[in-house]
């Protein structure tokens, strides 16, 4: 994939923009082209399997190009978010603008926000690090990196692992089990991370307790600054982004698990327990989020150098599509557990 290809979620923050400074049906303009106009075209193009040259991927991995447009949406981003605010407060209730600007900046929060505070919270760099965890908290989702790094790149594919999705289970149930599951989870992480740095457990060091601080100081402050209304609706637009997620999360490893051996330890992580996708267009939406196998296989990749691996699973259409079908539950089932069953041969 052409790396101009990665410059398509520009057009995120800019339909964000027109749905916040327009009226009527254009306000739901994100929400009718990521996840109505994007699966459509995506059933008509082929996937894009290619991987970068091998001789070619330290240029590739030190293009400054790949990291700028990262930055470059970061402050977007915050200035889409800080808009909504003094725009949703002059917004009627239950109006069209309503639901339009709320569907628009939960799907920021859940692609600029979480996926790609995803991206740096992966980084070695601290700073960058820092980053990621901003732009996490713009959606309240904070707890996401601890569990994430420390938790579901450890146990994923298995029955501890509170992100991945089990066979036959409903998606909704997903969502409550992986992300409050998740959450309980990054705090015993953080808890003994603090016993075993000799820190009091509930310190400032322990990322949930500075989290959690600043979480309230953030619903505190839109709550003083703009009022009751903004925000219940700053809350809604991070639920939506946290269903993103967690629908993400619930399509990454559906129904594949790790056995065990002989002495009770689970195999290694291997390609074949994550589902993968090269669809252009979702593939540079997520930033090659949906290479998903090898992502696992080294999660401090950076997003342009990860492969497609022909032996792995792979969905059979780009995460905007799969996250629709899986709304659709019988038909998600009906197409999902049959790609198990074939896996399973």
């Amino acid at each position: 994939m052409k790396k101009h290809y990665f410059l398509f979620i520009y057009s995120l923050p800019l339909f964000v923009y027109i749905s916040l400074i327009s009226n009527g049906w254009s306000t739901l303009l994100p929400i009718l082209i990521y996840f109505g106009l994007v699966p459509l075209i995506e059933l008509f193009f082929q996937p894009d399997a290619t991987n970068i040259v091998k001789d070619l991927e330290s240029q590739v991995k030190q293009d400054p190009f790949y990291e700028w447009i990262i930055y470059l949406i970061i402050p977007l981003h915050v200035f889409l978010l800080i808009k909504f605010f003094f725009v949703i407060d002059s917004t009627e209730v239950g109006s069209i603008e309503y639901y339009g600007r709320i569907s628009s900046i939960g799907i920021l929060l859940g692609v600029t926000g979480i996926n790609l505070g995803h991206e740096l919270g992966h980084r070695n760099n601290t700073g960058l690090k820092y980053l990621g965890e901003l732009l996490l908290l713009t959606s309240l989702n904070t707890h996401f990196l601890p569990y994430h790094n420390a938790g579901h790149h450890l146990n994923v594919a298995t029955p501890e692992d509170a992100a991945t999705a089990r066979k036959n289970e409903l998606l909704f149930i997903f969502w409550i089990r992986s992300h409050f599951g998740s959450y309980i989870e990054a705090w015993k992480i953080e808890i003994r991370r603090m016993r075993t740095t000799n820190n009091f457990l509930f310190s400032i060091k322990n990322r949930m307790v500075f989290y959690t601080i600043l979480n309230v100081i953030l619903i505190a402050s839109i709550y003083f600054i703009f009022g009751f209304k903004v925000l219940l609706s700053y809350l809604l637009v991070a639920l939506i982004g946290i269903l993103l997620l967690e629908t993400v999360n619930y399509i990454e490893h559906y129904g594949l698990l790790r056995t065990k051996n002989e002495h009770g330890r689970y195999e290694k992580v291997k390609h074949y327990h994550s589902w993968n996708s090269d669809h252009i267009i979702g593939r540079s939406m997520m930033f090659n989020l949906s290479r998903h196998a090898d992502h696992h296989y080294n999660g401090s990749k950076k997003y342009q150098l990860l492969k497609s691996i022909e032996s792995s699973p792979q969905m059979p259409t780009g995460y905007p599509g799969m996250m629709i079908i899986a709304l659709l539950q019988p038909l998600w089932f009906f197409i999902m557990n049959k790609k198990l069953k074939e896996l399973a041969k």
